[in-house]
This record gives C-alpha cells, sequence and structure tokens, in this order.
C-alpha cells in the first residue's frame, strides 16, 4: 500500500479488521481536481490488482460494491462470473431488480471509473 501510495503521490490511510486480515484502504482526495482524480483511478485499480495478486478477495463485509464491480471477474474468474448471471436472469428475467448495479459494465476492468 506504501508503494502505491508513493507511486502515485496519494495518502492512502488504511483501517479494518485486524483479526481477519480485512483492510480498507481509503484514497484521500480532492474529487475538483482532476490531476489528482487520474491518479486516485489508477491507485485504486492497482490496489485491487494487488489484492487479487497476493491471494485476497475484493470483497468485505458488504460485498463488492459498486467501486469494485468492474473487477469481478478478475477476483472471481469469468465461469463464476457467468454461473452468478444465470442464475440473476433466472430470479429476473426482465433486470428490473437493481438495474445496473451488480454486474461489470462491459469492458471489464478497462472501464473501471470513479
Amino acid at each position: 500500500m506504501r508503494e502505491i501510495a508513493e507511486r502515485n503521490d496519494l495518502l492512502i490511510p488504511i483501517f479494518g479488521h485486524a483479526g481477519d486480515g480485512n483492510l480498507h484502504p481509503n484514497i484521500l482526495c480532492d474529487r475538483r481536481d482532476p490531476e489528482e482524480m487520474a491518479r486516485v483511478l489508477v491507485g485504486a485499480r492497482e490496489i485491487f490488482e494487488a489484492a487479487v495478486a497476493l491471494g485476497g478477495t475484493l470483497s468485505g463485509e458488504h460485498g463488492i460494491g459498486l467501486l469494485k464491480k468492474q473487477f469481478m471477474e478478475l477476483a472471481l474468474g469469468a465461469d463464476a462470473l457467468a454461473l452468478m448471471r444465470a442464475v440473476k436472469n433466472a430470479i429476473d428475467p426482465l433486470g428490473i431488480m437493481n438495474p445496473g448495479k451488480m454486474f461489470p459494465e462491459p469492458g471489464g476492468i478497462e472501464a473501471f471509473k470513479l
């Protein structure tokens, strides 16, 4: 986390649940600063990719969430994501329950935005 923060010139304090390793990095930033937000985008992506590469997961006690949904395939694999979509389609064939909230938008990681 320190390396990611330094590389992207970001402040990233971390808190969480030490007993189970559930960490919550928080990127402190000014959303009005486009240059800083570009660095936040890169830093967030690096955090998510590092978590998965180190054998961790993106979800915590609240699930994946909107910020990390573009990284679901990286974390869970294409087969698991396809199964989840099939279950959702069986329950909600019209796609009216919580549209746009559960699955990544087309483009996956490359479509990641804040």
